[in-house]
């Protein structure tokens, strides 16, 4: 019940899954709890015998918060300043002034009858305060924030501004030319059906420099041009992988010269369009003079002038010219932003004029600082505009900070995208919905050291850092630079350093080793075997160890003659290879969807949907040693029963190469040592590469379960996908399987014609006519109809066949699998997004066809 969404704060479960948890912690007391108990009374015995959580790695906080929320003592630890001080906002702060009243005059006036149980008292001074904010920082810095007058043929009235749209422009290198070209990847600024917008720009030659202007132009754009009002063609954008080119005079021009332009101090930036609030939507309008010349004057007192880090993988604006924080913001954005920083004092000074203690005080500031740093995310000059929600993209869109080319500038005072009231508002919902109970503590110190205020064993669950993937530290100082100068003088400890502490974090990164590989793996992975040494020291014997871990596992080699063969990532094989020369050995595998679904599905990428969870106990002494043969031997026999488990429990195939890890590792790591016949220890690469290798052959067993039709489809996809070959090929296929080609073509699943033969694409394929034709179809068919149903009418047109085709739709979900192995071994990402997709889906298919009434209408 708590695995479901809508329940994530439901009291009466959230009561029920604490009872639990208390009735099984007093049991290791020896102690029988009373089969009914109230909360209060959970609460107690959760103080009692349950013990302490901690994360020595807290991050973002979710685990702690999770550990809040059951009814247990949480304690984070980070490095990092910004982690520590998320955790804080999360877990101690709102347990510190839990059921307490807010200090504001509006709310003291409404004080009967109120209900300021758990956070909501904090919550209500984080609105009051942050809109007083706002507010004040209209009156200071507004005129900055115009708004627009609309064009006659849209009533001509003002409109409040949402974004103002800018290209980067660089001067065009051929001498005959020198025009301040356009950096643009798109011109599109709506692709809403029916309502589609365009920028289209118009190149004038009235003077010796030719000039490029931009008129808004509604309706759908040409595919790949639109024409100027010269007739010239205008491509679609003008920067794609290769460099870019000069709309006035068509010379190419190369990221070198781009480059060699930005870091001379000349690359500047052009006004495409404004965004405007319409009694409608949004209304697009043409940039005017005001608005432009409004910001060609603007002049911040201040701008974080540290610099950017030298890692050219995640960070790509010091190529061009943009090598410190400050230059990741447009001068209105950076007088927005220190405006509202500044203003955090002044309304901490406030709060105490208002009766708040210094404590209290600095809470509140703490979450506006927040609100600062969201709205830096969506207010920088790397926001995109995403012509397919008319709204803005925020800085993060991934872990990087990417070289965007035309960029949106939001209006911090709308009541629109990228506005402050907006992540004032969202703070706010968070904290209402915070635990407050029980009390927890936050640390910033290194993962090995013990943590304070702890006295018994605790549980350890952590999600460690990801060997080279994520540069944390370096991400999290766009954010730090914001938090230290509105909280430094609130913090001091947290903020004592220029940017955050870099030297102890535990990241493979070469750069930081002056490009030595080597050494940055030897700190990754001797750093983590430390900190699991001093885990297994200080976690309490009761109960297991959790690692969680959401990083891809399958590796291909990328030679030539090794294109296909898998191979185990370096990030798992570092971090297993620490946690099991550390003495653990791993007694269960949970995967957990910890991953938001539109990374997933909604953006057509096939990202990891879950984190899995390795369950880890101190492995014995006496443990056995093993050879290479045995080891093949025990996971042959045993991987088959847990991966099918895995499938059955619904797992995402984009995750079944993670998940089975867990049970492949759960017998490689029971084992003191696995040797080769050499004596030589086979390592945990080759242990991983052996379990990829048993996954690989237990899906192709699966075969054995389908029809000779789907068996054929199957070998003709992994051999020419849905592409067409020669008709012999087919011929010899079918012979080996057994059966005629006339089968496969009668299903409606093959076309073979004129010397040809091919897979029928899904999209061809023909629906049944009667329901006992369903029933009839290969499994290959039913698979493919479920995918074509599901991308096209989601999970009720699904729902349908599988209504009809029962007995084959078990037999097509395990296909699913299969053939999303192979597709993304291939590197056919689009295939094995539609697999995964059926699968993620698979248990919302399956309700609705058993709730659905057979009806022959539905087969119209």
């Amino acid at each position: 019940q708590l695995v479901l969404w809508e329940n994530s704060n439901d009291a009466t479960i959230l009561l029920a899954a604490r009872t639990e948890i208390a009735r099984s912690a007093a049991r290791n007391h020896g102690v029988a709890l009373p089969a009914e108990m109230t909360a209060a009374q959970v609460a107690e015995a959760l103080a009692a015998y349950a013990p302490p959580v901690l994360d020595p790695f807290a991050g973002g906080g979710s685990i702690p918060l999770e550990a809040q929320r059951l009814g247990l003592e949480a304690h984070a630890g980070d490095l990092n300043p910004v982690a520590v001080l998320i955790n804080k906002a999360l877990i101690e702060i709102p347990a510190c002034f839990a059921n307490q009243p807010p200090i504001n005059p509006e709310s003291r006036r409404q004080l009967l009858g109120a209900d300021w149980s758990g956070a909501h008292g904090l919550a209500n001074d984080v609105r009051y305060y942050g809109s007083w904010m706002r507010d004040e920082a209209f009156l200071r810095i507004g005129h900055l924030y115009p708004p627009v007058t609309l064009p006659p043929e849209q009533g001509g009235s003002e409109a409040t501004v949402i974004a103002w749209l800018w290209t980067r422009t660089v001067t065009c290198p051929n001498p005959a030319c020198r025009a301040q070209m356009p950096l643009a990847s798109k011109w599109e600024l709506s692709k809403k059906a029916g309502k589609e917008v365009f920028a289209q720009p118009i190149v004038e030659r009235s003077g010796p420099i030719p000039q490029i202007q931009f008129v808004i132009r509604e309706g759908a754009q040409a595919p790949e041009e639109t024409a100027n009002r010269e007739g010239v063609q205008a491509p679609k954008g003008t920067v794609n992988r290769k460099g870019a080119r000069c709309l006035a005079c068509n010379t190419p021009v190369t990221f070198a010269s781009i480059r060699s332009e930005g870091k001379a101090g000349r690359m500047s930036a052009q006004m495409m369009a404004i965004v405007a609030e319409g009694n409608k939507g949004r209304i697009y309008v043409a940039p005017t003079q005001e608005h432009i010349k409004i910001t060609a004057n603007i002049e911040p007192s201040w701008k974080p002038d540290t610099p950017l880090p030298n890692n050219p993988r995640d960070f790509k604006t010091p190529n061009y010219g943009m090598p410190t924080f400050g230059d990741l913001f447009t001068p209105r954005q950076l007088v927005a932003l220190t405006t509202m920083s500044d203003l955090i004092g002044e309304a901490r000074a406030k709060m105490l004029a208002d009766g708040g203690s210094e404590a209290y005080a600095t809470a509140v500031a703490t979450y506006l600082a927040f609100a600062v740093d969201r709205l830096a995310d969506r207010n920088s000059a790397i926001c995109s505009w995403d012509a397919s929600r008319d709204n803005v993209r925020n800085t993060f869109a991934r872990q990087a900070i990417p070289m965007v080319w035309d960029y949106a500038e939001a209006n911090v005072f709308s009541e629109s995208t990228g506005n402050f009231n907006g992540a004032i508002e969202w703070i706010r919902k968070v904290i209402e919905i915070a635990p407050g109970a029980p009390a927890a503590a936050v640390h910033q110190q290194d993962a090995i050291a013990p943590i304070q205020g702890i006295t018994i064993p605790p549980i350890i669950s952590t999600d460690p850092p990801y060997y080279d993937n994520i540069g944390y530290s370096d991400l999290a100082d766009f954010f730090y630079v914001w938090l230290r100068r509105s909280l430094g003088t609130m913090y001091p400890d947290l903020f004592s350093t220029i940017l955050t502490p870099k030297a102890q974090e535990l990241i493979a990164t070469p750069y930081r080793f002056n490009g030595d590989k080597e050494q940055a793996e030897h700190h990754f992975e001797s750093g983590l075997w430390k900190v699991f040494q001093h885990i297994r020291q200080e976690q309490t014997p009761q109960y297991p160890f959790t690692v969680y871990y959401a990083f891809k596992q399958a590796e291909y080699d990328e030679s030539e003659e090794e294109q296909s063969q898998q191979v185990a990532s370096t990030g798992w094989e570092k971090m297993l290879e620490s946690l099991v020369q550390s003495g653990f050995a791993v007694t269960g595998t949970w995967p957990m969807r910890t991953e938001m679904a539109n990374r997933s599905v909604g953006q057509k990428a096939n990202a990891l949907a879950s984190s899995i969870v390795l369950v880890c106990r101190p492995r014995p002494t006496d443990a056995p040693i093993a050879t290479r043969r045995e080891l093949l031997a025990a996971l042959h026999r045993e991987l088959p029963a847990a991966l099918r488990a895995l499938q059955h429990g619904n797992i995402a195939p984009v995750d079944l190469a993670q998940a089975a890890i867990g049970p492949g590792m759960a017998i490689y790591s029971r084992y003191r040592a696995v040797t080769e016949s050499n004596g030589e220890r086979v390592s945990i690469r080759a242990a991983l590469q052996m379990i990829n290798y048993e996954l690989d052959h237990i899906l192709a067993e699966q075969d054995s379960d389908y029809d000779a039709a789907t068996r054929f489809c199957v070998a003709w996809y992994e051999q020419f996908g849905f592409t067409e070959a020669a008709y012999g090929d087919a011929e010899t296929l079918a012979r080996a399987k057994d059966m005629a080609i006339t089968a496969v073509v009668e299903d409606h699943t093959f076309i073979a014609k004129s010397g040809k033969a091919r897979l029928t694409l899904r999209e061809d394929l023909p629906a049944a006519q009667k329901e006992e034709e369903y029933r009839q179809m290969t499994v290959w068919r039913v698979l493919q109809l479920l995918a074509r149903d599901l991308q096209d009418g989601g999970e009720e047109k699904a729902a349908t066949i599988l209504r009809y085709a029962d007995a084959q739709g078990e037999p097509a979900r395990e296909l699913a699998y299969r053939l999303y192995a192979f597709s993304e071994r291939k590197g056919w990402a689009e295939e094995a997004f539609v697999y995964n997709s059926l699968v993620i889906s698979w248990s919302e298919i399956t309700r609705r066809a058993n709730s659905g009434v057979r009806q022959p209408s539905l087969l119209e």
